[in-house]
């Protein structure tokens, strides 16, 4: 398994790699973004669809902007990421063949219990956005284009502001992922945009709380993304519509999906989200 947090670091292994990747058949190079890696749903598909098919699957785990950036080099077959609008122009662009809803989740807002803002229990992410803004509340960002910063910069467009200042602080490790961000911001005592998955999954580390949840606008919605053979002839395209018609299989990846985390955690960390599981 391949997991790497610095881009500089990733791409000197993908281009060992690449050739390997390109001419061995039953091998599927996939990007996948950092917080289903943590959370370990990643590994588990691919060792369920491994098992049943030989096919094997490996990743590289980067935020999605920097996931779709390797993916531009033709080196990588398939992408996992979670930001439409960067999803979109990597299609539309020629890298990618099409959009596959593949699970959800959703974001939450957390902080400390004394909850200095005043934001529990609010229905409006942008609205508690708003208030840590005019508050100069701490706030925690990764601003590492990954989708995580992706979605906190939509809210904070939905919120008309533009956050700055010595109160909003930019985790200069953002880009190693979801947890090491949450962590930080625990240390910190500050605010931050997390996904639940992540939050659930290291709860017991640290010291804040979900403060707002449930807004629409907070929905995480993680899709698959072939890599086109029209434009890297090289990439195992084959393989890869083994492996996405087997991830998208209501009684194979998505029942994967649906049960994943129950056991442990007591909750599902992630939901069924392809068009063959809602019309089963």
């Amino acid at each position: 398994m391949v997991q790497l947090r610095c881009l500089g670091l990733i791409l000197v292994v993908i281009c060992c790699m690449a050739p390997i990747a390109q001419a061995e058949k039953g091998f599927i190079f996939m990007a996948s973004t950092i917080g289903p890696i943590d959370a370990g749903i990643v590994a588990a598909l691919e060792n369920g669809f491994e098992k049943e098919s030989g096919i094997r699957v490996r990743h590289v785990g980067a935020g999605t902007g920097e996931a779709l950036m390797i993916a531009e080099k033709g080196s990588i077959d398939l992408v996992m990421v979670h930001a439409r609008s960067l999803e979109e122009k990597f299609v539309a662009d020629g890298f990618g063949t099409e959009r596959i809803p593949l699970m959800y989740n959703d974001f939450v807002i957390v902080g400390p219990k004394k909850d200095p803002a005043g934001i529990r229990g609010m229905k409006s992410a942008s609205e508690a956005l708003t208030r840590i803004a005019v508050m100069e509340e701490t706030f925690v960002s990764r601003g590492d284009k990954s989708g995580t910063h992706m979605a906190e910069t939509d809210l904070w467009g939905r919120a008309g502001k533009k956050p700055g200042g010595p109160w909003y602080i930019i985790y200069e490790k953002g880009s190693e992922g979801n947890a090491p961000t949450l962590r930080f911001a625990s240390n910190s005592s500050a605010y931050t945009l997390i996904d639940r998955a992540t939050f659930i999954s290291i709860r017991k580390e640290i010291k804040l709380e979900i403060l707002v949840e449930g807004d629409d606008a907070l929905l995480n919605h993680i899709s698959l993304i072939p890599v086109s053979p029209q434009k890297f002839p090289q990439v195992n395209s084959e393989d890869v519509r083994t492996f996405v018609d087997w991830l998208v299989s209501p009684v194979k990846g998505q029942k994967i999906i649906a049960e994943f985390g129950k056991d442990k955690f007591g909750a599902a960390l992630f939901f069924p989200d392809s068009k063959a599981w809602h019309q089963k």
